[in-house]
């Protein structure tokens, strides 16, 4: 059965073409990312730069002696950009394999007919087609891996000594990472070939007979419940994503997409008609036949055009949703820093001393930054914290305890930030176990629980004495001015190196997260976008080299060329429009979630929208959609006008 399905595979070149480069591409992304991330593991730091601790253990957890890296050559960023890469980029692998396969079943029918005709079993059926996708999965996955090696050192280059990895990242054993994505790639093509296999073991001995490639009118159960049960599941994630959430939102809005995404392509087949013909009504009442053709495939073909759209809806959906989610986070950073700051003047470096000595002066909130490891029930995280003056700190930001006093922040106490405590679990009473990074270790009393302030305030606040103690050598990185009375701020900041206005740092630290977020957004969501762009052009190219037959028929009907390119563009607009109505569906449902939790209880909270990345997103979907229809058929127009001459003659 292997050797006739290598067979075929080569017989049915063109369509296994789109296959291959779709898969090989999925490898070379995933074969990227596991590479990358075995080099961030091989990498070894300075051996000075970790504490052992031991956590502390629960109910269901024994404690571990652990060890946390206190070294500023922190690999652990990229680690986890590369990690949510592979996710999307697997997830996105997964599906246009299973629709590219699928399309490819969808389009040899009549061949799978004859073979029923002369005698093949349904799983003799189910094994050629299961076969190819081994043939197809080997080669693919092969060149993928090893485009990947090579691609390797040029990653790690341009990785090193940046934000994610500042240090100096070299290749390592590439045959772990390497076997794992090209183990990736043959389940991801036999997962996604066994539905297309499943469903081309029923194809009947009449099917030889049919001239038109006409679909089952109907989708199986299985497939509908299923789609069903993780519409479900994306309802749940999105009743999660609430002001509660906190830094867990972020993730629920990556996640969340990628579930209402599995689910709108299993129900596809039943969706896709409704819409195309929603999309179809002005265009048919403008073009009239051409439009009416157009809106006749797409919903006659609902199993097509549904694997047609599933790219576009794919990466319209979480890369909107990842744009919109991203850019409301900068927007509540942005009011969070405008609602935490009391102080008028800002001073970045400088010495506090020779700052509180400049006339005009009232007071100057230094606060004194201490990294401590805190100890968890089964894990140990290193964590910024700043000593403070808890009577200068309330007048120049925004540290008005929530529940406790900050009087009682002396000694070995601490008080949290809301987001922390309810993570944790922290209440006002309760002691938090650290250990400094000179080694000593101390338990720090609760005596506060203080708003979130991003930017400004970190996580937790110590005495300035404590901070001082464990940390004689930091100096503080920014200090917040109160004028004396009678002083004009803006002639205090001349007389001050280093300071500007409140609302000038503001805007800076604001354009610098959502500089960051762009540069996320790059890392994580380029991959993945090259990728889907190649796989619509696939799916495309495939759906249009599939209709020469169809098009020699129209012709032989009288059609003329330009009617038949006319009849393409509508065709292709209308999926990719329906797929683009879907993934718009998504990203508002989910960019509205996030935007309530984040800016719950923030007054006056900016709205940016990006519309000109969105808008790009989609131009780029439905370009890709309408060039990779018409590119092929104007070939194929050409070699249907010989054949038509011929048939004329005849």
């Amino acid at each position: 059965m292997l050797f006739l399905s290598r067979q075929t595979v080569g017989r049915h070149r063109h369509l296994y073409a789109g296959s291959f480069v779709a898969l090989a591409v999925g490898v070379f992304l995933l074969g990227l990312a596991a590479t990358a991330t075995a080099a961030t593991i091989a990498y070894r730091g300075p051996s000075a730069g970790h504490i052992g601790v031991t956590t502390l253990g629960g109910p269901d957890t024994e404690p571990q002696r652990v060890s946390v890296s206190t070294s500023d050559q922190d690999v652990s960023g990229l680690q986890t950009v590369l990690s949510m890469v592979g996710v999307i980029s697997g997830f996105i692998t997964i599906f246009v394999i299973a629709s590219t396969f699928a399309f490819a079943v969808a389009s040899r029918r009549r061949e799978l007919g004859l073979l029923r005709l002369i005698g093949a079993t349904p799983g003799q059926i189910r094994r050629m087609i299961l076969g190819e996708a081994l043939v197809v999965a080997l080669a693919a996955s092969i060149t993928g891996a090893v485009l990947a090696q090579l691609a390797t050192p040029l990653l790690l280059a341009k990785a090193s000594y940046t934000e994610l990895a500042p240090v100096k990242l070299e290749p390592a054993s590439p045959w772990v990472p390497l076997s794992i994505a090209v183990g990736v790639g043959l389940v991801v093509a036999l997962l996604g070939a066994r539905a297309a296999a499943r469903r081309a073991g029923k194809v009947g001995p009449i099917d030889a007979l049919r001239e038109a490639s006409l679909e089952p009118p109907r989708i199986g159960p299985v497939r509908v419940v299923f789609g069903l049960l993780f519409m479900a599941g994306s309802i749940l994630l999105l009743t999660l994503i609430r002001p509660s959430s906190g830094e867990a939102a972020v993730p629920l809005a990556m996640f969340t997409p990628m579930l209402l995404v599995i689910s709108l392509t299993l129900l596809a087949p039943l969706v896709v008609p409704f819409l195309g013909r929603l999309w179809a009504a002005p265009l048919v009442a403008w073009t009239s036949v051409s439009g009416r053709l157009a809106r006749s495939n797409v919903v006659a073909a609902p199993r097509r055009s549904a694997s047609l759209a599933a790219p576009i809806l794919t990466i319209s959906a979480i890369a909107g949703s990842m744009v919109l989610s991203l850019s409301f986070a900068a927007d509540s950073a942005a009011a969070a820093l405008r609602d935490g700051m009391l102080a008028p003047i800002v001073v970045t470096g400088g010495d506090p001393t020779k700052v509180a000595a400049t006339p005009g002066v009232g007071a100057v909130d230094a606060g004194h930054p201490v990294q401590f490891v805190r100890m968890a029930a089964d894990y140990a995280q290193l964590e910024d914290a700043e000593g403070i003056d808890p009577a200068v700190a309330v007048r120049t930001r925004q540290v008005t305890p929530i529940s406790g006093s900050l009087t009682a922040l002396t000694g070995n106490t601490v008080a949290v930030s809301k987001e922390m405590a309810g993570f944790e679990h922290y209440r006002v009473g309760g002691e938090v176990p650290v250990t400094f990074l000179d080694r000593t270790t101390v338990k720090l009393k609760i005596v506060a629980i203080v708003p979130d302030s991003f930017g400004i305030n970190p996580s937790f606040l110590l005495p300035m004495e404590l901070a001082r103690a464990h940390a004689p050598k930091a100096q503080p990185e920014v200090m917040y001015v109160l004028p004396a009375a009678g002083t004009d701020p803006a002639e205090l900041v001349q007389r001050i190196q280093g300071a500007v206005p409140a609302d000038v740092w503001e805007a800076e630290q604001a354009a610098g997260v959502r500089k960051g977020n762009q540069f996320g957004l790059v890392l994580l969501l380029g991959p993945a976008a090259l990728y889907s762009a190649i796989a619509i052009a696939n799916t495309l190219l495939m759906g249009s080299l599939q209709r020469r037959q169809e098009f020699v028929t129209s012709r032989l009907l009288g059609a003329t060329p330009n009617q038949i390119r006319r009849m393409v563009l509508w065709e292709s607009s209308l999926v990719g429009m329906v797929a683009l109505s879907l993934g718009t569906a998504i990203t508002v449902t989910v960019g509205a979630l996030i935007r309530h939790a984040m800016t719950a209880g923030v007054p006056d909270v900016p709205v940016t929208i990006p519309w000109g990345v969105l808008l790009g997103i989609a131009g780029l979907c439905l370009t890709l959609a309408v060039g990779s229809a018409l590119a092929p058929t104007a070939y194929i127009l050409r070699v249907v006008g010989r054949e038509t001459v011929v048939h004329q003659r005849q």
